[in-house]
């Protein structure tokens, strides 16, 4: 496989403007990633060329800004101090959906010679980006005992080129549909009995007849909510195999278009006015403000639900499987990656160390609105709906990876998906050249 190299992007990190010790410090990126096609560097070894680890910073970037992940890096860093109180660290926000500016910063460290200690992304197909410099951490992963301590697919997703790469700190689901109480009852529909996708156009059609409600509340200011929908709404309407084939690289053309015919009537007419111009975080408010019925997203809206005052589970919100996928858990993991020549070595695998514990994984989850990827977590301190994300993900026939965070596609192929909504899928809806487009990016 060839090397990748990291082309020079226009974000810099001031580093002499961070703060001092123990400082959570926020940032927000400027450009997108420019590009990856190559990489200077070694195959990446244990990351012990950047010194012995007692000098410097332990310095960890991640892109947790919003109201479903600022809390819960938060208390990731208490967590952290509590129990590493003589490690020196800055935990750096790079803002931005989907890891976009996160993405693009650390392009240009990388590229500079200039790594952090570790940064949050995803594993799988993922790590094929980072060809050439990404260290080791196997000895991190024998020491714990995270190979029996995990669930398999974290195993299997952290190794690349014959070693393990990162560690996971948890998993979220993605095949989500979440709903505001009241609204739903105000129209009469019962999302339980929406077992697949033609029923849930019915149902946002019925809230559209008898509220003054937006059915669903879409945020397209990123394209990824858009990639992720269309994910879920092929598995849930195509079925799993077909899912597989597509995310496998052999895509049946009419299985994609039967879908994108789906997600046209969807967002041609059942979303929010200003969706092509609100986030996530925006999007999701919807659902807490009552403006909306329903919202696809992953099972971080459950965090920024359980963030929101006097918002209950089972009282003011719900979640339903998305309709079709019963049985299924659409698989993603938060991670943080090794780079190698890593400039505290000795520190950051102390980190890695704390990112694979139990006391980790309950300190981010519980507010992510994600689940530990240990199987030994007491899960007391989560609440009633991971509970059950938890045992669905015991009880799930299928394991199918997602589409748009990692585990599914390449970093390029998801790139390429992406440039196919932006251009053929954003308003107006243009199934023939969507289709086209993404059978073209899949396809082996």
């Amino acid at each position: 496989m060839p090397n990748v190299r990291f082309m020079t992007c226009s974000i810099m990190t001031d580093r002499d403007a961070r703060l001092s010790r123990r400082h959570f410090v926020g940032a927000t990126g400027v450009a997108t990633l420019a590009g990856l096609a190559g990489c200077s560097g070694g195959d990446g070894g244990d990351g012990g060329d950047g010194g012995d680890g007692s000098d410097g910073t332990l310095e960890v970037l991640h892109a947790w800004t919003g109201g479903d992940g600022a809390r819960a890096a938060e208390a990731l860093v208490a967590a952290f101090e509590e129990e590493y109180p003589d490690v020196e660290h800055e935990f750096n926000a790079i803002g931005g959906g989907a890891n976009e500016n996160l993405d693009a910063v650390v392009a240009n460290r990388l590229q500079n010679g200039d790594p952090p200690s570790s940064f949050a992304n995803w594993p799988g197909p993922n790590l094929q980006r980072y060809e050439g410099v990404l260290g080791e951490v196997d000895g991190v992963w024998e020491s714990e005992g995270f190979e029996d301590a995990m669930v398999q697919e974290a195993v299997d997703l952290h190794q690349y080129n014959g070693a393990y790469r990162a560690v996971p700190l948890g998993s979220h689901r993605l095949n989500c549909l979440f709903y505001n109480t009241s609204v739903v009852e105000e129209a009469g529909v019962d999302p339980d009995s929406l077992t697949s996708v033609s029923a849930l156009i019915d149902a946002l059609e019925t809230v559209q007849t008898e509220t003054d409600a937006t059915p669903m509340t879409h945020g397209m200011s990123g394209t990824w909510t858009t990639t992720q929908l269309f994910a879920s709404t092929m598995l849930g309407q195509e079925g799993y195999d077909a899912y597989m084939d597509f995310v496998g690289g052999s895509p049946d053309e009419a299985a994609v278009r039967a879908t994108f015919e789906s997600l046209a009537e969807m967002l041609g007419t059942y979303i929010n006015e200003d969706a092509s111009s609100i986030g996530l975080t925006e999007s999701n408010q919807n659902i807490v403000n009552g403006d909306a019925a329903f919202i696809h997203q992953g099972n971080w809206a459950a965090g920024a639900f359980r963030n929101a005052e006097d918002f209950e589970y089972d009282e003011d919100w719900g979640f339903t499987t998305y309709p079709g996928t019963e049985g299924m858990y659409m698989l993603h993991f938060d991670s943080f990656l090794y780079p190698s020549d890593n400039p505290t070595p000795d520190a950051t695998d102390q980190f890695m160390t704390f990112v694979g514990s139990e006391s980790a994984q309950v300190a981010f989850n519980q507010y992510k609105g994600s689940i530990p990827t240990r199987t030994d977590v007491d899960m007391s301190e989560f609440g009633p709906y991971l509970q059950e994300t938890q045992q669905d993900f015991a009880d799930a026939e299928e394991r199918p990876p997602n589409l748009q965070h990692g585990q599914g596609v390449t970093s390029e192929v998801r790139t390429a998906l992406n440039d196919v909504i932006s251009s053929e899928f954003s308003g107006p809806y243009n199934v023939d050249a969507a289709t086209d487009g993404f059978v073209d990016a899949v396809s082996n």
